[in-house]
């Protein structure tokens, strides 16, 4: 039977083995990049799948005085779009890594969301 310290030593080691996955899953999101676009593509962004903005495109035709408030509606309907795609993606990644450790789905890890 294990000690109390062997217990304690090896729930430590599967905490930082948890740490660094959940930080390369940070690394990773963050380099997949995701685009949002609203108004049939007149107006882009580009979000990594942590959510960091990229970029943003909007379609000349849009860059008109009187259609400001269009193309203000189109940019956050875009940037919306962008983060539900990040938010898809990050949750199938924590899904992958909490099945790679043997979790249960759905389990929750503490700062894992």
């Amino acid at each position: 039977m294990k000690s109390m310290e062997e217990m304690m030593q090896a729930a430590q080691a599967a905490a930082e083995t948890i740490q660094k996955q959940m930080s390369d899953m940070q690394v990773k999101l963050d380099a997949i990049e995701v685009e949002g676009s609203a108004g049939g593509g007149l107006v882009k962004v580009r979000a990594s799948a942590k959510g960091r903005i990229l970029g943003v495109s909007i379609d000349d035709s849009l860059m008109v005085p009187e259609e400001k408030n269009i193309v203000e509606d189109l940019v956050t309907a875009a940037f919306n779009d962008a983060r539900d795609k990040a938010d898809r993606i990050s949750g199938e990644q924590m899904k992958e890594m909490q099945g790679s450790m043997g979790l249960p789905p759905g389990f929750n890890l503490p700062g894992m969301g």
